[in-house]
Formats: structure tokens, sequence, C-alpha cells
């Protein structure tokens, strides 16, 4: 599967209908809604309040990437909407396990980000738990980011890690997605490509 995936931040908040009717006419139906509290990125986006009657129109796959420290207060606050994925940072946490079964026991599913410089080895523990693993190719928080090519290696050394396992979680890439950057990516495997200003809403 190899899917886009709108950043709902990036779109025209003041017309906010008319951007998820465009989407779903040209056939997006997976939205990234990324949640940010000021302290774990210097940024604040998106409340309960938008996001739930998004997921209510039942028209979009929706991942909650909560890009905050104390990832379960945002988890008791975001799965009252029923989204299908609620992704945290491995970064925020010193117990992962923990977060994920806070996630399931809510029926959605759980995914890990990891930002640029954190190896990812440090989620391997947890692969087998995760239905998404979120790799940032920009520090979180800001777009219009350079990519960074070094995370290339460690979607590689994911795919490896992940190649001897039955079953296992989708691979969703974040930050300056667009032609080229995608192509680079799917040379060594995604499943969801997370694509905002430049490449989708201006174009």
């Amino acid at each position: 599967m190899s899917k886009v995936v709108a950043s709902i931040m990036c779109a025209d908040q003041l017309n906010l209908a008319k951007e998820l009717r465009s989407l779903n006419e040209a056939g997006i139906d997976w939205l990234h809604c990324d949640v940010m509290d000021g302290q774990f990125v210097n940024n604040l986006a998106m409340g309960p309040y938008v996001l739930e009657p998004i997921i209510e129109t039942q028209k979009f796959t929706t991942d909650i990437h909560l890009a905050c420290v104390n990832p379960e207060k945002y988890v008791s606050m975001f799965v009252q909407a029923k989204p299908d994925y609620i992704t945290f940072h491995i970064e925020t946490v010193k117990d992962p396990s923990k977060i994920i079964d806070q996630i399931h026991a809510s029926n959605c599913g759980a995914g890990i980000a990891v930002s640029p410089e954190t190896p990812i080895e440090s989620i391997f523990p947890f692969l087998d738990d995760l239905e998404l693993v979120l790799i940032m190719t920009v520090n979180p928080g800001f777009a219009g980011q350079p990519f960074r090519h070094h995370v290339l290696d460690k979607i590689a050394r994911l795919n490896q890690e992940l190649s001897s396992k039955i079953t296992r979680p989708l691979i969703e890439v974040d930050g300056n997605i667009y032609a080229e950057t995608a192509k680079a990516i799917s040379q060594f495997g995604a499943d969801l490509y997370v694509v905002g200003t430049s490449a989708l809403f201006n174009k």
C-alpha cells in the first residue's frame, strides 16, 4: 500500500469544510492531524473541538499525531473523538508500553513517532504492539523545513527489522514530502506519505 495522507493543519483553516470536500473529491481518504502543545514543539495546534467533527464525517481515516509532552493526557482527550490511530513521540515518555496500552484500550491503533535525530532502534522493542510508525523527516512543529536525507537510512533499517515479522505496522513519513522526496523515500519502503502546504494545498 502507498497512499497520500493530507496534513490537515496545512489546509486553509478559514475554509476547512471546502478543503475537506476537495480532498475527498481528489480521492484522498487519509488525514494526518497534528496536535502540538507549545512545549514539545514551539507551536500550537489542533484541538479536539476542531478534529471531532472531521472524524465524525467518516470520510477519512485519521491519524492524530501528538507532538506533546505528557501524551497520556492528550490520549484521554482525543480518544473520545474515535480516531483510527493515535501516535505519540518516543522522546516524550519513559514507558511507551503504558501509552500503547492506553490507546489500545480505547480501540484505536497505536503509533510511535520518531524525530530525525532519534535512533530508530529506540522503538524496536515495541514494534510487535504497534499499528503505525511515524518517521519524521523534519523536526516536528513547523511546515517548510528542509528534508533530512539521513532519515532515509532509518527507514531502511526499520524495514530490515520488520522483514522477519508476520504482521507489521504501517510506515508513515512526514516532513517536506513532495514528488522528489517521495521518490527517494519509495526506494526504501513506506506506506503513507504525509503531504502538506507546498505539495498539496497550494497546488
